[in-house]
C-alpha cells in the first residue's frame, strides 16, 4: 500500500489528532510515533534511516496508508520523492506555542538518561535539531525554517498548511471528502503525552 498523504509537520502540531482524523475520513492507518515506541522492528527500521542507512519505505509503511508525526516527517523530502503521488500536509502552530508544548514533552523525553541511545535523541534530538533542542531560538528557527522549505517545495495542489483549530474543512476540501458530522479529534495534550510515553516504553510518567 502506497502512501497518500505524507504529514511535514513537526511533533506537537495537532498530529496526533490529526492521525486519528485522517483515519476517520478513510485514509487507513496513520503512521505516527506511536507506531514506533515499543515496537521494536519499527525501531530498528527508523534508527537505520536516521543514521543514514538504506531503508525500504514501503516495508516500513506496510499496513499503513498515511503518515504524520515524527520519525516520517523528518523524511518528508525522501518521502515525496517515493511515493510522487502523495499529497503533503504541513500542520503548524505559533512558533512560541509549539516550542512551549514541545519543550514540555518531547524535549523532555529526548533528555531522560534512560534513552540517549535510543530513536528519539538520535533523530530528533541529532539530525532535526543538531543536539540544541534546548535553545529556544535555535529550535524555534529549525521550525520556521522547516515550514518555509516545505511551503517552498510544493503548490497547492500538493500542499495543504493546515494551521491547529483549522477544523474539517479544508482538511476535506483538500482530500476531497465530506466533512463529518463530529467534532475533530482533540488529543494527546501534555498530561496524555506523558501518559502515552510512559505506556508505551516503560518509563513511567515523566514530567
Amino acid at each position: 500500500m502506497a502512501l497518500s498523504l505524507i504529514g511535514a509537520g513537526f511533533g506537537r502540531t495537532g498530529t496526533d489528532s490529526m492521525k486519528m482524523a485522517l483515519e476517520q475520513l478513510g485514509l487507513g492507518r496513520c503512521h505516527h510515533m506511536r507506531e514506533v515506541l515499543g515496537n521494536p522492528k519499527q525501531q530498528e527500521y527508523w534508527r537505520t534511516a536516521a543514521e543514514g542507512g538504506l531503508v525500504d519505505w514501503d516495508e516500513i509503511f506496510e499496513g499503513f496508508g498515511c503518515s504524520v508525526d515524527w520519525p516520517s516527517a523528518f523524511f518528508w523530502r525522501e518521502l515525496a520523492e517515493y511515493y510522487p503521488e502523495a499529497k503533503i500536509l504541513l500542520t503548524v502552530r505559533s512558533s512560541e506555542s509549539w516550542y512551549n508544548s514541545f519543550s514540555n514533552t518531547i524535549l523532555q523525553a529526548l533528555k531522560s538518561k534512560e534513552r540517549t541511545s535510543t530513536l528519539g535523541p538520535k533523530l530528533i534530538g541529532q539530525r532535526v535539531f543538531g543536539d540544541r533542542a534546548d535553545d529556544r531560538e535555535y529550535a524555534i528557527g529549525i521550525f520556521e525554517q522547516n515550514t518555509a522549505d516545505v511551503q517552498a517545495a510544493f503548490g497547492p495542489d500538493r500542499l495543504l498548511t493546515y494551521q491547529i483549530g483549522d477544523g474539517w474543512e479544508p482538511l476535506c476540501r483538500f482530500l476531497g471528502k465530506s466533512v463529518p458530522d463530529t467534532s475533530f479529534p482533540r488529543t494527546n495534550s501534555t498530561e496524555q503525552f506523558h501518559e502515552t510515553f510512559g505506556k508505551l516504553t516503560g518509563l513511567g510518567n515523566r514530567h
